[in-house]
């Protein structure tokens, strides 16, 4: 089968002819119609993360398609059926995380695209309890992008435990935020949104933003404090050390500051203000099964729409170095 492979960190992928996996008892074949990329992606194949994948390795993990082939202990999923392939490949299913509804944070996990072989290729064996099936009316190239980008924000949202007519404020108008935007005015939330530029401040207002603050020319947390008197929650999907301070600055007393993107640099936490506050600052990584099942329902009823550009598996090193250079507006999907 065909696959875009990564066999040494910061090189090129190459398109190769590998073999088609075959699958255990408890899994399922993929025939792979799509499959978004990621910053994550990128990371993999550039080895910049504390804990490296294994080399080779097929990167992706917003793969969609037809499952093809069941595996014997499979009861639950048909030949036919249109899933997703998430971040989450599998987890333990019996830890304290995993039996308290975090799976999402268990620590035997295994990831698509990381630490197992991922979706930038014609099939992809998948473990059937952690697939999830893709709503009728949803198409693979709508549907791939909320298998990362899309549980990823929604989870932050729900994480934030902001309440329909709070105020919450996104951070970033990119791949991701796009989709927080939506998802937030979806869930009742009253959104702020920042970035910079005009497409931007566009995109976000149509989206159903009520206030767009650029960070190049604004007095960002001045102008939120003035409009909301502090929001009830912040999603910093930015990443810049600035963006993150500025996300924990405009926080009212009780709020909550979630950050979901992952800068280089540390941020300093002003404790005594934290304290008096009552401000909590909570991190929040992709989501649950259950999760993203909510993210897809949201999209098959037409409250939410990734802005998708679709591409080919062969543009993979053109469409990470569009990435690296920050030319990308919403999400890339790679049609097979």
């Amino acid at each position: 089968m065909k696959a875009a492979v990564a066999s040494k960190f910061g090189s090129v992928l190459k398109i190769e002819d590998i073999a088609k996996p075959v699958i255990e008892p408890h899994q399922i074949l993929v025939k792979i119609h799509a499959c978004g990329v990621c910053h994550t992606d990128l990371h993999a194949c550039h080895g910049d993360w504390p804990v490296k994948p294994t080399l080779p390795l097929v990167p992706g993990h917003e793969g969609v398609g037809e499952v093809v082939e069941v595996g014997s202990a499979v009861k639950h999923i048909n030949t036919g059926d249109r899933v997703g392939i998430p971040w989450l490949y599998s987890a333990c299913g019996h830890c304290e995380y995993c039996l308290s509804g975090n799976e999402n944070l268990c620590l035997s996990q295994q990831n698509s695209g990381y630490s197992v072989n991922g979706s930038y290729a014609e099939f992809c064996a998948a473990h059937a309890d952690y697939v999830v099936k893709i709503p009728e009316g949803l198409s693979y190239i709508e549907a791939a992008p909320l298998f990362c980008a899309g549980v990823t924000t929604y989870k932050a949202l729900k994480v934030s435990t902001a309440k329909p007519g709070d105020w919450v404020a996104i951070f970033g108008i990119g791949g991701l935020g796009h989709l927080a935007v939506q998802y937030a005015v979806a869930m009742g939330l009253r959104v702020v949104a920042v970035d910079t530029g005009k497409p931007k401040r566009d995109l976000a207002m149509s989206l159903g933003a009520e206030h767009y603050f650029d960070f190049k020319t604004d007095d960002v947390v001045k102008s939120i404090l003035e409009k909301t008197s502090g929001v009830h929650a912040s999603v910093c999907t930015a990443v810049s050390k600035v963006g993150f301070r500025q996300s924990y600055d405009i926080i009212r007393r009780g709020g909550k500051c979630v950050l979901v993107g992952l800068p280089p640099e540390d941020m300093p936490l002003p404790i005594f203000n934290t304290v008096l506050n009552g401000v909590s600052v909570v991190g929040s990584i992709v989501g649950t099964r259950k999760d993203l099942e909510e993210c897809l329902e949201f999209a098959a009823r037409g409250k939410v729409k990734a802005i998708v550009e679709e591409k080919k598996l062969e543009d993979i090193n053109d469409i990470f170095e569009d990435m690296e250079k920050g030319e990308i507006t919403g999400r890339i999907v790679m049609s097979m």
